[in-house]
């Protein structure tokens, strides 16, 4: 989940929310949520920061736990808003657009995950997301925070996730417990982990705790850990603000020094983050077995079926969203030869569009 500073005050009854970010954005609102009003032009520009302004009464939770403050409010556009140490983590209105994306990419991508590692989402949407498929037999969820889950199993629709009794939920350092899990056990992996870095006031970058993450041995232990054909999904910045994208280019280059046959960068619109973008590293250990776009087709259609739909995600998107802007896709692949999820992507396009 992407994580931004910003600052946060109560003026009379409008909450102000300064994304941390170094040019002026667009916003365009989301459907996903069509109880809640239109978004209307609440976006202003403020030095290095940009602001979000939530028009509400008081917070409705506040809590210091033993690492960061945990707030919840309500917003007339965005509905009810998890802000951890004074940064927006996910807003009712458009979390699905980046939770579903990282959990149904990876899990349809592979043939049968069974065994499911989350490390972080606190939030427990992107549990929520993987909890569909019926092939999942087992999902550990690792999150430091305790008191983060608790949380948001009062405040969230998705909140009862962890009754799932598939889930085995571990109150870890992701980490360690990556460092000590099994070689070889997961199928699908998720890593729905804070930003490795931020910025200061005077637009200075700041490492932050969860660098650890992305760190070359930790990258590795992700490899160590999948099966033969696993598949890993991270959380890797926006395309321009405030990242410059040389962090995910990097990122990617090291799984694939690690051992995977591909990554690749996709990208998710979504109206609370800065530029209305996030992205993600999809990884795979043995892209040759990925599942054909016909199987997807009819996994999607299965959990459609058996009330478990999406509103963000659907099959296209299993190559569309690895579709960047040619400037983007030059800086992260060069002259590489892009391998997509099969030999030829517009016949993958046709195909699903065809069911």
């Amino acid at each position: 989940m992407v994580r931004y500073s910003l600052a946060f005050s109560l003026i009379a009854s409008c909450f102000t929310t300064a994304l941390q970010c170094s040019a002026v954005r667009a916003i365009s609102s989301s459907t996903s949520m069509s109880a809640l009003p239109e978004v209307g032009e609440l976006f202003e520009e403020t030095g290095f920061y940009q602001s979000i302004r939530l028009f509400d009464e008081p917070p409705l939770f506040t809590k210091q736990s033993a690492f960061q403050r945990i707030e919840v409010v309500r917003s007339p556009y965005y509905g009810k808003v998890l802000v951890l140490d004074g940064v927006l983590q996910l807003t009712e209105r458009d979390a699905n657009a980046y939770n579903e994306m990282m959990a149904h990419l990876p899990m349809f991508q592979h043939r049968l995950p069974k065994r499911v590692l989350v490390i972080g989402g606190g939030d427990g949407y992107v549990l929520s997301e993987v909890l569909k498929h019926e092939s999942v037999l087992s999902v550990d969820h690792v999150d430091l925070d305790v008191e983060v889950i608790e949380t948001c199993r009062k405040f969230f629709s998705w909140g009862d996730a962890w009754k799932d009794p598939r889930v085995t939920l571990h109150i870890a350092d992701g980490a360690e417990f990556v460092r000590n899990a099994p070689t070889g056990y997961y199928d699908v992996i998720v890593q729905d982990s804070s930003d490795p870095w931020g910025w200061d006031e005077s637009g200075n970058m700041v490492e932050l705790p969860s660098k650890v993450l992305y760190a070359r041995e930790h990258f590795e232990n992700l490899y160590r850990i999948l099966g033969q054909d696993g598949i890993l999904n991270i959380q890797a910045e926006t395309l321009q603000i405030p990242s410059d994208f040389a962090g995910a280019t990097e990122w990617r280059q090291t799984l694939l020094d690690v051992g995977f046959s591909s990554s690749r960068y996709g990208s998710i619109l979504i109206s609370s983050y800065p530029t209305g973008q996030i992205g993600f590293l999809m990884s795979e250990k043995n892209p040759d077995v990925s599942t054909s776009p016909r199987d997807i087709q009819q996994r999607f259609t299965a959990l459609k079926m058996v009330g478990k739909p999406t509103s963000y995600y659907h099959p296209r998107l299993q190559v569309g969203a690895f579709d960047l802007p040619y400037w983007a896709e030059q800086q992260m692949y060069g002259d590489e030869t892009i391998k997509s999820v099969c030999d030829n992507p517009s016949h993958q396009h046709d195909e699903i569009a065809d069911q």
